[in-house]
């Protein structure tokens, strides 16, 4: 089981910047996929971004060329650089971890940190 932990949430400013990390522990496979799901109020959790252990990125249309998710495998870190924030943007962020485990992929979720960015 991976334990994830999350942070880097707050307020700021439209059009301003932030970053949240997100520190795994446990085990960790080797092949796997860290990235970021985020839910506002009223909304269905989507995909963000994510990156899988041989350096591929993904990322959602709506934050292409704002946001940049990278990762650390020493420390078994991933972040998501978040730039030109929108009030759109504000939500719930959760930390994902994918590991291939044998024949199956399984996942853990961080508890989540509140991003709100104010216009």
């Amino acid at each position: 089981q991976v334990q994830l932990v999350e942070s880097g949430g707050g307020l700021v400013q439209a059009g301003g910047s932030q970053r949240l990390s997100c520190a795994a522990s446990g085990s960790i496979f080797s092949i796997n996929v860290m990235g970021w799901y985020r839910q506002a109020p009223g909304k269905q959790r989507e995909l963000v971004a994510n990156i899988h252990s041989v350096g591929s990125r993904n990322y959602a249309d709506s934050v292409k060329g704002r946001f940049t998710i990278s990762r650390d495998n020493a420390k078994n870190t991933v972040y998501l650089q978040m730039n030109s924030l929108k009030p759109e943007d504000t939500a719930v962020y959760y930390c994902n971890v994918k590991s291939l485990v044998v024949t199956q992929w399984r996942e853990s979720w961080g508890q989540g940190t509140q991003v709100t960015v104010s216009s």
